[in-house]
């Protein structure tokens, strides 16, 4: 017996209005100052929409996830105490609000766990973002190995949920160089 699993497809009717809505960023340690600086411009050019930046740590599983969209995690290894997470948390939180603070417009930032594309797409679902906006790789050989084995997060979110995803470029290759194969 075959089980067919009918998947809601991207469509109008799906579609999360734009005006009013929030915005959900994806963010990295050490990643350009221009994915904040792109998602408040773009958050201004909405009327002043909240912004949401997660970061997502693989290295964690989700134990609970709540409907506000943040979630209770823990260390993969139960055995091992690691509270490097919080550190990690703070420093991203500092860095934002550093980079923000001429923004003026309301923003958030949560710690997030487990696939990245997963746990982003929870958090738009709890705040009724619109969109996604997140950070290109730079571009190196091992990235780009790694990218095209298992994808890059904007690839994964385009495929698993219905909403836009907007990828800030961070690094350009010189298109006129010769390829490095």
């Amino acid at each position: 017996m075959q089980f067919h699993h009918h998947v809601p497809q991207p469509s109008p009717q799906r579609m999360v209005p734009i005006p009013g809505s929030p915005l959900v960023v994806g963010v990295v340690p050490g990643q350009s100052e221009l994915v904040a600086a792109t998602a408040a411009a773009w958050a201004d050019a909405l009327g002043g929409v909240p912004l949401h930046f997660a970061y997502v740590d693989a290295t964690r599983i989700v134990d609970e996830e709540y409907d506000d969209g943040t979630i209770r995690h823990s260390s993969l290894d139960p055995d091992l105490a690691d509270d490097s997470w919080a550190r990690v948390e703070e420093e991203l939180r500092s860095h934002l609000t550093v980079l923000l603070a001429d923004h003026a417009g309301p923003w958030d930032f949560r710690f997030l766990a487990g696939r990245p594309d997963r746990a982003l797409t929870h958090l738009a679902r709890a705040v009724g973002a619109s969109a996604f906006i997140v950070g290109a790789r730079r571009p190196s050989s091992t990235e780009r190995v790694r990218e095209f084995l298992a994808g890059s997060v904007a690839l994964h979110l385009t495929r698993h949920q219905h909403r836009p995803v907007l990828v800030v470029p961070v690094a350009v290759v010189d298109w006129k160089a010769p390829a490095p194969w």
